[in-house]
């Protein structure tokens, strides 16, 4: 970018297609801020409009972009494509401008074609889109649409958030490419929901909460779209203490307890999409203080125990293909206590990593040979609490440990960040920010990726 900023106006408008393709690579390959990414849509935006005035077509600026390796949907339309065309928004279609100067008003970008204009969008931080929705009305309806964050998906644009709540304090997010807190709304769900055991979930762009209020079990869903809180539609069996899995928009609980202590077999699928359960086939155990987790394409359940005294050690593993579970013996070697918390594992890049719970390590599953492999130590204990109290997430390609600290600044959370395929084994935590008056335990934890 330094190399462009003596330009003048005109040389910026004879901008050259190649130089243009030369920004996209540039800006794929690197993470840039989304300021960046809307000075490339200008440039496409003021180079749109001189060849405008020589007759030259949109249909030619668009061939260039096809060229880009990092926009790989411009060569290869499929069934997925026409599926994204057929949910767009209802909006009116934007010309980039005539010879003559007028312009519509009714556009995101002026003189930028609207589909350029939403994938411009679609690549910027999704931190910017709750400032975007206030605009106008037309980016209000764009952003609360959905549609940008479908179009992520298709691009495989994901930024990592992380979403906590700790004692007296809401719910919060946190994104850690800005270093920057955010404050949910406020759950409207009554005091005994506020005060019970929790469990959560992210997946898509909502975050579940499972509880019990006084009529019974109950799920609140916050929504990242219109970030208010609503009911979610209840499971086709209501459990709790389960084992629970997303990948993308879609997410699998297994196994738990129904709302008389009866240890559970079944599980089901919830799509985001539609707010749909799907009942599906039983696991071969009953099983509750479990957890689960997706890798290579499967759901996965380790650990948990069958009753007060009957700890498991086998895992399960279930293929969305043909519907079938696959008992996996010893693939969590000394099992669950009931005194214990649910295994705490995490997969990144689709290894599975595991913080063990009585020795305070790190350790990594070897699908060869399941067996567990010790990588290094946690930055906090484990073992204080029998796993209570600490959150081990995945955080795109890092590892995540979320736990409380007392020293001479008080109670504080940490939030350690340290990346198991970097190369160095011997690297140290990564301290991504630490949060005061939060007292020193983690209720709930979930990472939501869009």
């Amino acid at each position: 970018m330094e190399e462009l900023q003596d330009c003048n106006s005109k040389s910026l408008v004879a901008l050259p297609g190649s130089l243009v393709l030369h920004l996209f690579r540039l800006f794929g390959q690197r993470d840039q801020s989304s300021w960046q990414k809307y000075i490339l849509a200008y440039f496409l935006l003021v180079r749109n409009e001189h060849f405008s005035g020589e007759s030259k077509k949109h249909s030619d600026v668009f061939c260039d972009i096809s060229e880009l390796d990092v926009f790989p949907y411009a060569t290869d339309f499929g069934s997925e494509e026409l599926e994204l065309n057929e949910q767009r928004p209802i909006l009116k279609a934007q010309s980039g401008g005539d010879s003559s100067g007028n312009r519509s008003n009714d556009c995101y970008f002026p003189g930028l074609h609207d589909d350029l204009s939403q994938d411009c969008l679609a690549w910027s931080s999704r931190s910017d889109y709750p400032s975007l929705s206030c605009l106008n009305k037309r980016f209000n309806l764009l952003i609360n649409s959905g549609y940008l964050y479908r179009l992520r998906r298709k691009y495989g644009i994901v930024e990592h958030w992380v979403y906590l709540a700790c004692s007296l304090m809401p719910w919060e997010a946190f994104d850690p490419s800005r270093k920057r807190w955010m404050r949910l709304p406020r759950m409207p769900c009554d005091e005994c929901f506020s005060c019970a055991d929790k469990e959560s979930l992210a997946v898509g762009t909502q975050l579940l909460v499972f509880g019990r209020e006084y009529t019974g079990l109950a799920i609140w869903m916050y929504n990242l779209l219109d970030r208010s809180w609503s009911r979610c539609t209840p499971m086709n069996l209501s459990r709790c203490l389960f084992a629970s899995g997303s990948s993308g928009e879609i997410a699998i609980v297994a196994g738990g307890c129904d709302k008389n202590g009866q240890v559970l077999r079944s599980a089901e699928l919830y799509n985001s999409e539609n707010g749909q359960w799907e009942t599906l086939p039983d696991m071969n155990l009953a099983r509750r203080l479990s957890s689960g987790f997706f890798m290579d394409g499967k759901f996965y359940v380790i650990g948990g125990v069958s009753s007060q005294r009957d700890s498991l050690t086998c895992g399960e593993e279930y293929d969305l293909e043909t519907r079938t579970w696959r008992r996996i013996l010893d693939m969590y070697p000394g099992g669950t206590s009931a005194s214990q918390s649910p295994p705490l594992v995490a997969v990144v890049n689709n290894q599975l990593y595991a913080a063990d719970q009585s020795r305070n390590v790190v350790k990594k599953y070897d699908k060869a040979n399941n067996t567990w492999n010790i990588l290094k130590p946690l930055p906090v204990r484990a073992d204080s609490s029998n796993g209570w109290g600490l959150a081990f997430k995945a955080c795109g390609d890092r590892l995540l440990v979320i736990g409380g600290h007392r020293g001479p600044r008080g109670e504080v959370i940490l939030l350690h960040s340290w990346c198991p395929e970097g190369g160095e084994d011997g690297a140290d935590w990564e301290v991504l920010s630490v949060k005061e008056r939060a007292g020193v335990f983690v209720y709930n934890c979930a990472i939501m990726g869009c």
